[in-house]
């Protein structure tokens, strides 16, 4: 939180006095010196805490993407050992969507391209036939087969 030092809680009290500098209605020569003063004031403070802000700004980006690395590998995770309990392989040609999906990286769409594409008399067909990339189909073949 910017309130924690002394010098955020004077840029704070220079803001106040920024805001209050202005319910005069017609300034005098003083009231213009002050202002002016006020006005250097608060440039100042905020030229001091910029750095800190930036640094923040940083360490909350990086604390993001940490997080958002950590849910995906914790999803993957999960979502590879309930597939390893799988005691028998998928087959392409019977399963219903909701088994296809439980395979790892398939969605619902690509299930029913799968459903689709029916019968299958390989499982490589998936790849030959335009149903799944590469990539999709190494992340599954071990748990799936034809018959």
């Amino acid at each position: 939180m910017i309130f924690r030092s002394p010098r955020n809680l004077s840029l704070c009290s220079v803001l106040l006095l920024v805001g209050l500098a202005g319910c005069n209605s017609a300034p005098t020569q003083d009231q213009r010196q002050r202002d002016e003063k006020t006005r250097e004031e608060a440039a100042k403070a905020t030229e001091r805490i910029k750095p800190e802000l930036k640094e923040a700004g940083k360490e909350l980006g990086q604390a993001a993407r940490q997080a958002a690395e950590d849910a995906r590998a914790a999803a993957q995770g999960v979502k590879e050992g309930w597939n390893h309990d799988h005691s028998h392989p998928v087959n392409l040609n019977s399963a219903p969507e909701s088994e296809l999906t439980s395979l790892p990286g398939i969605s619902s769409a690509e299930a029913r391209k799968i459903i689709h594409g029916r019968p299958y008399h390989s499982k490589g067909e998936l790849v030959t036939r335009g149903i799944l990339s590469s990539e999709d189909y190494n992340n599954i073949r071990d748990y799936i087969s034809t018959e």
